[in-house]
């Protein structure tokens, strides 16, 4: 059982919807009062109504606004769950955290394959001759989404993308080279059978799929369609963070560290 000195300590969690509310819930289950930061107001419903939860909503642009919300929320702990390729929040994380000598611990998901998976380090290490005249669906997200179309469209490909339903990502998508017909608005499906990529991609008749190596919902079914079909998936190599801090990928390991940290 928490002793009295740790109860209603302040931990501060940076995440998206899969691995943010349960690691929400099981703090506020031992007395902790949690701050949730997500980008959108839709991620809000992800979690569970508790006077000891506190959502907020939008991005932290720098390190001076991750110091200020700190200090003006009495943060103990802070935990970055946030998506691996969203390297600038976590550097700017751990920047703040090592100026005011502030806990700061990473969660990440640990990469598990079932499929034909081959691991990328950039867009260009696909064999350029296999692609040629091939159906390749992008599920890359939309940042970068023109230049590696564009790319892979100067090499012979036919190129189809999924992208999330949010402001900014069918912006980009509808702006890319990319046909319209061929953009898919679609969020990750939480079912790893009979979901709508499925059926996408057998309606377009890919033979790749190109995505981040994640360890979310996304990359999950995308590996879970090509182990049931002929269709290949090359992943992006997940980006390395020069870092000290402690980096932990079960639940309970990261919740019984929070627990046990002497201050």
């Amino acid at each position: 059982m928490q002793n009295q000195k740790k109860c209603y300590q302040n931990v501060w969690i940076l995440s998206g919807t899969a691995d943010g509310p349960i690691l929400a819930e099981r703090l506020i289950e031992l007395d902790y009062v949690v701050f949730i930061s997500v980008v959108s107001h839709k991620a809000c419903n992800a979690y569970p109504l508790n006077s000891k939860l506190h959502i907020f909503t939008g991005t932290l642009n720098n390190k001076k606004e991750i110091i200020n919300f700190i200090l003006k929320h009495q943060i103990h702990f802070i935990v970055d769950a946030t998506h691996p390729f969203a390297i600038n929040i976590s550097k700017n994380l751990i920047s703040a955290c090592s100026n005011i000598s502030i806990p700061f611990f990473r969660f990440e998901r640990i990469a598990q394959y079932k499929s034909n998976v081959e691991i990328i380090s950039n867009f260009e290490d696909i064999n350029h001759e296999l692609i040629k005249n091939k159906n390749i669906l992008l599920a890359i997200g939309s940042r970068a989404l023109n230049e590696v179309a564009r790319f892979y469209f100067d090499l012979g490909a036919n190129i189809f993308a999924r992208i999330l339903a949010t402001p900014n990502s069918i912006s980009n998508g509808f702006s890319s080279c990319i046909n319209n017909s061929r953009l898919a608005i679609l969020n990750p499906s939480y079912s790893k059978r009979n979901n709508l990529e499925t059926y996408l991609c057998k309606y377009w008749r890919i033979d790749y799929i190109v995505c981040r190596d994640s360890g979310g919902y996304s990359q999950i079914i995308w590996d879970e369609i090509c182990l049931r079909s002929n269709i290949k998936l090359y992943l992006l190599r997940r980006p390395e963070m020069q870092t000290n801090a402690l980096i932990f990928s079960r639940y309970d390991d990261l919740i019984k560290k929070i627990v046990q940290f002497e201050k």
